[in-house]
């Protein structure tokens, strides 16, 4: 014996039949659960890049202020604020704030001890005259001098909640002098 569907489950199946069959709707489904995640790999490429070009003028001030640095054969307190300032203006559109920056002239005496000949710094305290250094190996020889700046910054993200801690990106650059064994320092 066949089994008696009624008008109103057939109105259901058939309904659901329609309904499954119907792929007009299907665009929007997907488009309302992709949406979310295109976002936020929008925002995140978005964040990724600032962070890399962050890190990348960190690298260009430690290697600027170096070399402004190497290429002088006396230092005064106004080549260094010169040498600042032009740092701070490598590093925009980020804020400066967090940027710190020292410049330190090391000499490499007899025994190839390397020592701080003088040192300055923007938002760090200088290096102490005569404290030693420790240089990668085969930088100096005995009786010459290189000139270190070290960068350091502190990126806060300017877009994103999820990143809410600091990124620290540090560098250091050694130069030798180009027209002197060692750069004076004069005020």
């Amino acid at each position: 014996m066949q089994q008696k569907v009624s008008p109103k489950q057939m109105l259901t199946a058939r309904g659901l039949k329609r309904f499954l069959r119907n792929c007009a709707g299907i665009a929007a489904v997907e488009f309302a659960l992709i949406f979310p995640v295109m976002i936020a790999f929008y925002f995140g490429s978005i964040e990724t890049t600032n962070m890399l070009t962050a890190n990348r003028r960190v690298t260009s001030v430690a290697y600027t202020a170096a070399d402004i640095t190497a290429q002088a054969t006396s230092i005064s307190n106004s080549d260094l604020a010169d040498i600042f300032a032009a740092s701070s203006a490598i590093l925009a559109p980020f804020s400066t704030t967090p940027l710190k920056v020292r410049i330190t002239s090391v000499v490499a005496y007899s025994s190839n001890i390397a020592k701080v000949a003088w040192s300055d710094g923007l938002n760090i305290a200088p290096r102490s005259t005569g404290s030693t250094v420790s240089l990668p190996s085969g930088l100096t020889t005995a009786g010459s001098s290189v000139i270190m700046a070290e960068v350091t910054y502190s990126y806060v993200s300017p877009i994103s909640e999820a990143i809410t801690e600091t990124i620290t990106f540090t560098d250091t650059a050694y130069l030798k002098p180009r027209r002197a064994i060692s750069v004076a320092r004069t005020n």
